[in-house]
Formats: structure tokens, C-alpha cells, sequence
């Protein structure tokens, strides 16, 4: 399968030059694309050995064994019939969730073998973490993938002149409206079959959303069916009706209750976070925001969830991308929603790789004076206020009663306007709205 690059490949080459560097277990949902980058640093080594732990079930006992990191890696040699040479060799340990022993060694290679260039990944590996808890904190680093993003997506196209213009624009510098237009096609293509890595790669071959629509099918089957191999802490059948209630209520507060009548309040909840855990869903949770860190003020009985890709959350909604497509943007976006669902993965996407992102909204609620704030971010010592519309109009009123209340210098505004400002209201276009936080971690 043809390589496609992603922002990640200069964090892992930047992991494989450091000289104090720790064994790297990647981290994030299943088929988005850790693998395959994997495999892509590999190629810059001299030697590269890939060790399947679900396929390769009698090395399982090497971890369990009192073995030196040294001692493991002749045996893996052995096997696999390639030397493990630090320094030369690349070892990659994949579906490592399979045995938690080789999690609970990681922190061994660090302490003994740390010229050792080692990165471990996994399906679901956070369902095997919740029993894990320690597993190597200060030995092990931790890198968060995703799916691909929007800015991804463009590159992947070739559409690195489009990047740019973007990029370079601002609300005090708007785009000519011709290019404008042209990254809004671009967008809703994007926002309706997601960025999963076979999807994108489907797209690029063919430009079919029809063909996408068959992948992003056989993407939820092949999810659920993984819940089989992980229910001894949770059933298969509670995990898939918790996953498809996230992407029913995925438009404002989620309600434990309308889960399933069968469901406690407690049942829900534990296999809500297991799914938060293993990257198939974010929270957003509510924040007073008085001030930084914006964790600080939180009630969790105010949360909405995110399904971690649109393309994911529109097939297990059941709509059609290809007559959607036809529809037009602004009406595609109003039919699911997923406007809201958009922004929280760019604004994912875009956090620093190496910790979990957190997203926050902000919600009030008096008598004749509700008001809401989609998303809150910090910027600096600043927190900034983001108000998502799906199309091109809309009141702005909670976004001032915000502002007004939080004394903030400025708010977000973003949709399928151009960029522009409304006094110190900025205004994005929904396709940018990534590079707005990325901008804390170049």
C-alpha cells in the first residue's frame, strides 16, 4: 500500500535522533495509520524487525521469562531470522496489547537497553492499560495519533499551493474568494468521508465517495467486532450500544439515560470512558473558564461527545456521503451536525501528540438567559471563546455573553465564511480552525 505522509513522520524522526530517548508506545485508535509511519521510519534503519504479538503468540513467554531487553532481543532475532544491532535496527513490537507483559518490560529496555531504537502500538491497547495502573511513567513516552486532518488531507492531494494560501491568510487578510470557494469543496469532500488513512488513500486512486462509503462501512463492522476480543471487563454488545448512543446524541449534552433502558447510570459511564480511553470518542467537557488551566473548573454533568472522525460518525448515522455530496456543503453540514464534531477533531488533531488533548465548552444556565459557547481554548495566558456555525450566518449572542462576562479580548467565530473580523469578534473558516491552536505547539 502506497505511503502517504503525515505531520507525525517529523516526531518520530525527531524521537529516532534524540539522545535521550525512551521506547515510544503509540497510542490512538485502531487503523489510524501507526503502522504504516512505523514502517515508514523504519526505512531510514539499517534493519528494521516488526514482531506481531497477536500473530507471534510463543514470544509471548520472553516477556514473562526474567530475560534482559538484551537477551529478548536475540531471541526475537532468532525468530524473525534479522539482527537486532542498537543503533542500526529499528524494533518494532505491534499489537502489543495481546501480552501485557511486554508493556509492564518496556520500562526494562529504558533502564538496560537504552541505545535500543523500540516503539510499541497496539489495537484498543488503552482497554489493556485501564488494568495497567503504572506501566513505566517516566521510562515509556507516549505519542497520540490520529486520523488524518484537514491540513493532511491537502497535502496528501497535492494541494500544497492551496496549503499555503490558507495558511498565510488571516482575519485582517482574507482569502481571495475564488480560492476560498475551492477549499470549501475541498473541505466537504474531507468533512464527509473523515480521515481515516484507507479512506483518504480510497479517495486518492478513484475521487469517489461511493467507493469511501463501502470502506468507512467495513471500518465500523471491524471496530465492533474488536470489542469481541476486549469484553472480559466489559461486554461486546455494551461497548457497540454506548458507541452508537454517542453517535445519536452528537448534537449538545449527552444524556446517560437515553443510552438504553437496561443501562445504569454506572454501566454507561465505565464504558464511556474505556471508549474515551481508547480514541473513539472525546469528551467536551464544561468549564467555569475564570482561569488557566481551564481543567481547573470543570463539571462533568455538562459534557457532549465527539465520535473521533465525521466519515465514521455519518455511515454509523446511516446517511449517504455520495447523495450528500450532491446536496451541497452548507446542507450536508446543517444534516448531521458535524460541524461541532469537525472542529473538536481538528482541534484535536492539532494539540501537542505527546498527552491526551482535552476539549472544553462553556454553558450557562439561568431563567430566560441560557447561553453556550461550543468550545473554550487557552492561547498563552489567554482564553479564547469559539463559536461554530454551520453555514454562513448566525446570533452571535452567547459568544458576547461570554466575552462580556470573562472580560475576553477577543472571540472565534468560525463557518463557511471567509476569514474577516466583526469588531473583536475574528472570524474562521471551519476549514482552518486547526491551525488556530497549532499554533501553541510549533
Amino acid at each position: 500500500m502506497e505511503y502517504i505522509e503525515r505531520e507525525v513522520d517529523e516526531r518520530l524522526k525527531e524521537w529516532s535522533i534524540s539522545d535521550n530517548r525512551m521506547p515510544l508506545l503509540i497510542r490512538g485508535a485502531r487503523q489510524v495509520g501507526k503502522t504504516s509511519s512505523v514502517r515508514h521510519l523504519g526505512e531510514s534503519f539499517k534493519y528494521y524487525v516488526e514482531i506481531d504479538l497477536n500473530e507471534h503468540r510463543e514470544l509471548h513467554k520472553l516477556f514473562s521469562q526474567t530475560l534482559t531487553p538484551q537477551e529478548i532481543c536475540l531471541q526475537i532475532s532468532y525468530t524473525v531470522n534479522k539482527p537486532i544491532e542498537a543503533g542500526k535496527t529499528l524494533l518494532f513490537i505491534d499489537e502489543i496489547q495481546a501480552c501485557p507483559e511486554a508493556i509492564n518490560k518496556l520500562r526494562y529496555f529504558y533502564e538496560q537497553y537504552p541505545e535500543l531504537h523500540l516503539i510499541a502500538a497496539g489495537s484498543l491497547l488503552e482497554f489493556v492499560l485501564a488494568d495497567l495502573p503504572s506501566f513505566g511513567v517516566g521510562r515509556i513516552r507516549s505519542l497520540f495519533m490520529y486520523p488524518f486532518s484537514f491540513k493532511e488531507f491537502l497535502h496528501a492531494n497535492n494541494e500544497d499551493l492551496l496549503l499555503s494560501a490558507y495558511l498565510n491568510a488571516s482575519p485582517e487578510k482574507p482569502l481571495n474568494e475564488i480560492v476560498h470557494n475551492k477549499l470549501l469543496h475541498r473541505f466537504s469532500s474531507f468533512i464527509l468521508m473523515g480521515g481515516m488513512p484507507k479512506v483518504v488513500l480510497e479517495y486518492l486512486k478513484k475521487q469517489d465517495l461511493r467507493d469511501c462509503q463501502l470502506i468507512l462501512n467495513d471500518l465500523v463492522v471491524s471496530y465492533k467486532d474488536d470489542f469481541k476480543k476486549y469484553n472480559k471487563r466489559i461486554p461486546e454488545e455494551r461497548l457497540s450500544t454506548v458507541l452508537e448512543s454517542v453517535a445519536r446524541q452528537h448534537s449538545g449534552k449527552f444524556v446517560y439515560s437515553n443510552v438504553h433502558d437496561d443501562l445504569s447510570l454506572s454501566q454507561v459511564k465505565l464504558t464511556l470512558e474505556l471508549l474515551i480511553k481508547a480514541g473513539l470518542v472525546y469528551p467536551i467537557v464544561h468549564s467555569a473558564a475564570n482561569g488557566i488551566p481551564l481543567g481547573a473548573e470543570t463539571n462533568e454533568r455538562y459534557q457532549r461527545m465527539a465520535l473521533f472522525d465525521t466519515g465514521v460518525l455519518l455511515r454509523m448515522l446511516g446517511l449517504n456521503l455520495a447523495e450528500l455530496f450532491v446536496q451541497g456543503i452548507e446542507i450536508l453540514i446543517n444534516k448531521g451536525s458535524v460541524a461541532e464534531i469537525f472542529v473538536a477533531n481538528e482541534l484535536v488533531k492539532n494539540s501537542s501528540c505527546y498527552e491526551p488533548s482535552r476539549l472544553y465548552c462553556w454553558h450557562r444556565e439561568k431563567k430566560d438567559s441560557q447561553a453556550e459557547v461550543d468550545f473554550v481554548i487557552q492561547k498563552g495566558y489567554d482564553i479564547i471563546p469559539i463559536e461554530v456555525k454551520s453555514g454562513t450566518k448566525g446570533s452571535m449572542q452567547s459568544l458576547r455573553i461570554f466575552m462580556e462576562e470573562k472580560k475576553s479580548q477577543y472571540g472565534i467565530r468560525t463557518s463557511l465564511e471567509n476569514f474577516s473580523t466583526y469588531g473583536n469578534i475574528k472570524v474562521y473558516p471551519l476549514y482552518a480552525i486547526g491551525d488556530l491552536i497549532r499554533e501553541n505547539y510549533c
